[in-house]
């Protein structure tokens, strides 16, 4: 999903950009040690760090400037021009990558952003962080499963839905693998596959009784909304998803690359508007295909606590008068304000919960605990 626009004041000083990527680099460490190491180049050279004040105050964040970069390089990579050198850091655009921690990175970074230094303030004072995780759909899936079962046919509506990729997750591959202490291997009579061939499978490590639906579930309705939707068959639109993949994680970046083609044969509906003000219309329009089952995943943390409180009470608002789902994939840490019912209200974690509005009465399932790319999900109930 696009993180929106804030109003809020971003970082202005040096001293604060310098702490902000001093900071990413603390925090992306263990899972991306490429990002890590930009984050300090940029953090330790005052004319790197100040290329993020040409973004917007709300959007001043090391991610947008790390994507500028990723977005250019991947631009230079489709024109199979002569490739800079730092293209030889980055693990899913060669095949021998470079360790993050070589000691000649830092200058191969500065003389990159010099000479593309035009495209790359045009990326920073355009676009705003923007990601469409496909192996979230795995986890919805499940809850999907538990909501067919009741009602029949769904009509899916994802509010912050970037790309619409997680719209597609009838056209996916599923294996669910239980811990047993042990590798999967195929021979295991316990992993549960769900969907036909793709040429995109998720994998998702399971713990507890989760209930893996015997079949995919069957949509008459897919509709996305967001501020800025992305058209996944403009290729400039589609790089730029791909640019906000860490490229330290090159799995990730793979099936985002497989599943935009899968999105090209067959793109979903995708309108432009207000998470809230969004709601009443769609799901109006809707409810006449079948039950509307409203997703939201890692799109919520972006909103104010006012906002995902106007939210929140929207949703009750339109429930009272029409059967109605709601399955959101959130941090209860960062969304507090959200309907969590026995989720632990912590940091750091990712929560699958589903809200059910029947005649007029409403109803929360805490469902798991969950990775927040969807690798693996502790069953709670």
């Amino acid at each position: 999903m696009s993180a929106p626009s804030s109003d809020s004041e971003g970082p202005t000083s040096d001293s604060e950009l310098a702490q902000l990527f001093r900071n990413n680099a603390v925090s992306s460490m263990p899972r991306a040690p490429l990002n890590a190491a930009i984050s300090r180049t940029v953090a330790e050279d005052p004319a790197l760090r100040r290329l993020l004040l040409h973004a917007p105050s709300g959007q001043r964040l090391p991610v947008l400037l790390l994507a500028a970069v990723h977005a250019t390089l991947l631009g230079l990579a489709a024109e199979k021009g002569a490739p800079h050198e730092l293209i030889r850091w980055y693990p899913n655009l060669t095949d021998d990558p470079r360790p993050a921690d070589d000691r000649r990175l830092p200058a191969v970074f500065k003389d990159f952003v010099e000479r593309h230094r035009a495209p790359i303030i045009d990326f920073l004072s355009t676009r705003q962080t923007q990601t469409n995780e496909v192996g979230r759909s795995a986890l919805l899936l499940v809850a999907f499963g538990i909501v067919t079962d009741e009602v029949g046919p769904l009509a899916h509506l994802d509010i912050g839905a970037s790309g619409g990729l997680n719209l597609l997750i009838d056209r996916l591959a599923y294996r669910f693998v239980p811990e047993r202490g042990r590798p999967p291997s195929d021979d295991r009579s316990d992993i549960r596959r769900v969907g036909g061939p793709s040429s995109v499978e998720l994998v998702v490590h399971t713990r507890g009784s989760v209930p893996v639906p015997d079949r995919l579930p069957s949509f008459a309705a897919r509709c996305g909304v967001d501020r800025h939707p992305v058209d996944v068959t403009d290729d400039a639109e589609a790089r730029w998803l791909e640019a906000c993949v860490w490229p330290d994680q090159t799995d990730r970046f793979q099936r985002l690359a497989a599943m935009i083609e899968i999105a090209r044969e067959d793109p979903p509906e995708l309108l432009a508007g207000d998470a809230t003000a969004s709601l009443e219309r769609a799901i109006d329009r809707m409810q006449l295909a079948g039950h509307v089952v409203v997703t939201n995943s890692w799109m919520l943390n972006y909103l104010s606590p006012d906002e995902r409180v106007a939210y929140t009470a929207e949703l009750d608002r339109l429930g009272s008068s029409v059967d109605l789902s709601w399955v959101f994939l959130e941090s209860p840490g960062l969304t507090p304000e959200l309907p969590w019912g026995s989720a632990p209200i912590e940091s750091g974690l990712t929560a699958l919960n589903l809200v059910r509005w029947r005649e007029g009465r409403r109803a929360v399932d805490h469902l798991a605990v969950c990775h927040p790319h969807g690798y693996w999900m502790h069953w709670a109930g």
